[in-house]
């Protein structure tokens, strides 16, 4: 019984110090440059969603939702490719 609990204990302190992991590395994250989800295009602004964001390579990535995380995790290079693209696109501006 002894053990169970030890083992409750110790799962419960390893998912907080993997959530302060992820949180820190967000906050050290290059902030998101653009104003839409970088798989369905949708601006975030009006749209009534709250954007999913996540830290990768250092840079943050917003999703309109979080359902399009299956998308971005499918084929990420090509949407971090993407991000690139349209950063560059904005500059030109």
């Amino acid at each position: 019984m002894k053990l169970q609990q030890f083992l409750l204990v110790l799962t419960a302190v390893s998912g907080v110090a993997l959530t302060a992991a992820e949180d820190a590395k967000a906050a050290k994250a290059k902030p998101y440059p653009l104003d839409f989800c970088l798989i369905s295009d949708e601006k975030f602004e009006g749209s009534g969603m709250t954007p999913y964001e996540m830290a990768v390579d250092g840079q943050t990535i917003k999703l309109c939702c979080k359902s399009c995380l299956k998308d971005f995790n499918k084929d990420t290079k090509k949407y971090l490719k993407k991000l690139d693209e349209e950063v560059k696109k904005q500059a030109k501006k």
